[in-house]
């Protein structure tokens, strides 16, 4: 994630940043130009319109999310010519709980945040399309959902292009109970979406662009029963060489698994380094060398870095991170190990979205 400077005071603001500390100006994220504004008020152009300060074009106006607006769960501008009232990511969301309900609406809300990070790195990536006119089809749909009392369970799942998320997720009690009961090292919400954001794009840059074979042949046989092998992996547990070959015990359960945990270790990989790289210049971190857009293939149509300059930054940055947060008596943030055979996947994937992606060329 980069960091962003207000567009009145140049003060650091962030991604999910609502209002600058420094100077109180609005702050709303820019999904065509992929980057922070500072808005003011411009009531002279209509009631609810906003001028990006600071800007190249400063008579562009914006309007705020309706759900910014309606239940402070967005921090996304939405053009002031578009005929949503909702921005390009909250559209995605196709199906809402109860959010009469105020656990529902807390938990939604958390979700939606860990979905923007999602789409501001598949942006980045040249696989979300950002301009609001985009086809709502162009990148996932989600349903994020709740149990309901005498009714089957909402299973987290992807299915024909919508990714479902139960919102008992969003609970920190729960989902930790969850990754204790299935042993899981790491499980968070943005762990889960971009796992299932996975089973998305293999359909679209591996099977509808006929790379079956080339996917075969380092992750194994899809049409491999799907069901049977998730209901021996939960009956028997993983092979016990799983990590010799997978990122997580759960990739050894079917290639389709497999894909989809190697995708979002991918896109953990892409935030963090980018992170990194946003901070490297003052606190000389692993990644100082490389410009925060130089992390991500290809994102503003610069040269994408190889695969192996991403894992000599990786192994230092991850030592780094763990000791931190020992040093505050925290478990490690990243209880991975990768293997030649894990990094042999994570470099197909690599490839995959560097071959796949459409960038636009962007300017901020």
């Amino acid at each position: 994630m980069q960091i962003f400077n207000c567009g009145h005071c140049g003060h650091v603001v962030f991604f999910d940043s609502v209002q600058c500390m420094h100077c109180a100006s609005t702050l709303a994220f820019l999904p065509e130009q992929i980057t922070m504004a500072a808005l003011a008020p411009a009531p002279e152009a209509g009631a609810g319109l906003w001028r990006r300060l600071g800007a190249v074009q400063p008579d562009a106006l914006y309007r705020l999310c309706y759900n910014h607006t309606t239940w402070d769960a967005c921090n996304f501008a939405v053009p002031a010519a578009s005929p949503h009232l909702l921005c390009i990511a909250c559209r995605q969301t196709h199906r809402l709980p109860d959010l009469s309900d105020p656990g529902n609406l807390r938990h939604w809300i958390r979700i939606e945040e860990a979905k923007r990070q999602l789409f501001y790195t598949l942006a980045r990536l040249g696989l979300q399309p950002t301009d609001d006119s985009a086809p709502p089809h162009a990148g996932p749909t989600y349903a994020f959902l709740a149990d309901l009392p005498g009714e089957p369970g909402i299973v987290t799942g992807h299915h024909g292009g919508t990714i479902t998320l139960n919102v008992a997720e969003a609970d920190d009690a729960e989902r930790a109970r969850r990754r204790i009961a299935l042993h899981e090292p790491y499980r968070t919400l943005i762990g889960h979406l971009r796992h299932e954001s996975g089973h998305f794009y293999w359909d679209r840059l591996v099977r509808d662009a006929d790379k079956l074979d080339a996917f075969r042949a380092v992750f194994g046989d899809e049409r491999l029963d799907y069901a049977a092998a998730l209901s021996e992996h939960y009956a028997q547990g993983a092979r016990t060489d799983w990590s010799h070959h997978h990122v997580s015990a759960y990739a050894a359960a079917h290639p389709w698994e497999d894909w989809a945990e190697t995708w979002a270790h991918y896109l953990h990989m892409v935030d963090l380094l980018e992170t990194a790289a946003a901070y490297a210049t003052g606190l000389n971190l692993p990644g100082a060398n490389a410009a925060p857009r130089e992390h991500v293939a290809n994102p503003f149509g610069q040269p994408a870095p190889g695969f192996d300059t991403m894992v000599r930054q990786w192994v230092p940055l991850t030592l780094l991170l763990n000791s931190l947060n020992r040093s505050l008596g925290q478990q490690d943030a990243y209880p991975f190990a990768l293997s030649a055979g894990a990094l042999r996947k994570l470099r197909f994937v690599h490839d995959t979205i560097a071959q796949g992606s459409s960038v636009p060329a962007v300017r901020t």
